[in-house]
């Protein structure tokens, strides 16, 4: 295997850890206003993902370095075909960290209710977005001769790539309401449970159509199987869930977030951003690949510092392992 397919599949690795980890704070964070019924109830949804969430920013962090580095041209034409989707999601994960640093700064009610919804919208908007772009990534976009994006904002709007931003947020939310189900205890997490029932009937009527379509749009006979079996552990997932089997049910959707990932992926390869308008004009891992040199050096940095990084952030979930509850909030 050459080293343009390793680095292919490694920033495919690292995008599917960033939407399996980064998915569930996501969807905790959009669900804030809907399973927090007070102050002390959001307060230990957001304690539940308090340790993590910055941790998980990391895995984009990598993924997009990787793309930098491995990949220049898709990285290049990528950031400014879609400067402004990839701008509003930026712009919300800041808003998102500031939020988690301020809102237990003050006491009154009116400032953490502002960023509440500042936790809210920072989390619902990548939700969306993601799926929004990686939707046009697969799909391709208009690309000239010389790889320079030449369609507009609405171009990115199509009704796949609307229905692929429904889809990640689907199971994002589905992912979320599952890991406040399995972290917290008494009344949230029944409603947490409940909620999941709902919100994974919706992500398996929109992932199922998602994937149909994508395969008729690019396919091969990995993408296909990789497909068949999301839909089926999504199925797992929400029988699960109804069984009130949250370990199971928060598995199974992990492991649909990570081979509906996989299926784009495996779909798009060898391409890593096509034409609509050009073939000439289509990315691929040989002509987007920086030199052999560069992909060695990359190569020998990944295996020294990968196993850290995972290792670090294994010993953080461990840690933080326990459920946690009202009373576990001081009252002022």
């Amino acid at each position: 295997m050459d080293l343009t397919t390793v680095w292919f599949l490694l920033i495919a690795v690292l995008f599917t850890g960033y939407f399996i980890l980064e998915g569930f704070d996501f969807g905790v964070g959009a669900l804030l206003p809907v399973l927090g019924r007070d102050d002390r109830e959001r307060r230990v949804m957001i304690n539940t993902i308090g340790p993590v969430w910055d941790g998980n920013e990391v895995w984009l962090i990598t993924a997009g370095g990787a793309m930098f580095a491995a990949f220049p041209e898709w990285y290049a034409t990528l950031f400014s075909g879609f400067y402004l989707p990839l701008l509003l999601i930026l712009l919300a994960l800041i808003i998102r960290g500031v939020a988690f640093e301020y809102r237990h700064k003050r006491p009154e009610p009116t400032w953490k209710r502002r960023w509440d919804t500042a936790i809210t919208i920072g989390s619902i908007t990548p939700a969306i977005l993601w799926g929004i772009a990686f939707a046009n990534i697969l799909r391709g976009v208009p690309l000239d001769a010389d790889h320079e994006y030449t369609g507009g904002l609405l171009d990115l709007l199509h009704p796949y790539a609307l229905l692929g931003g429904l889809t990640t947020a689907a199971l994002f939310l589905t992912h979320g309401a599952l890991f406040t189900a399995l972290k917290t205890t008494g009344d949230i997490r029944h409603r947490a449970t409940t909620l999941a029932t709902r919100l994974g009937t919706a992500a398996a009527l929109l992932t199922i159509p998602f994937l149909t379509w994508t395969l008729t749009i690019r396919t091969s006979p990995l993408a296909t199987a990789l497909a068949a079996t999301a839909t089926l552990t999504l199925l797992a997932a929400l029988a699960a869930t109804h069984a009130r089997r949250e370990g199971w049910a928060f598995t199974g959707t992990a492991t649909t977030i990570a081979l509906t990932v996989a299926t784009l992926f495996a779909a798009l390869f060898p391409n890593v951003l096509p034409s609509t308008t050009d073939p000439a004009g289509t990315l691929t891992t040989t002509n987007a690949a920086s030199t052999p040199y560069t992909l060695e050096i990359m190569t020998w940095v990944a295996a020294i510092f990968t196993p850290v990084v995972l290792a670090y952030q294994g010993w953080t979930y461990w840690v933080f392992r326990r459920r946690i509850g009202t009373h576990h909030i001081p009252t002022h």
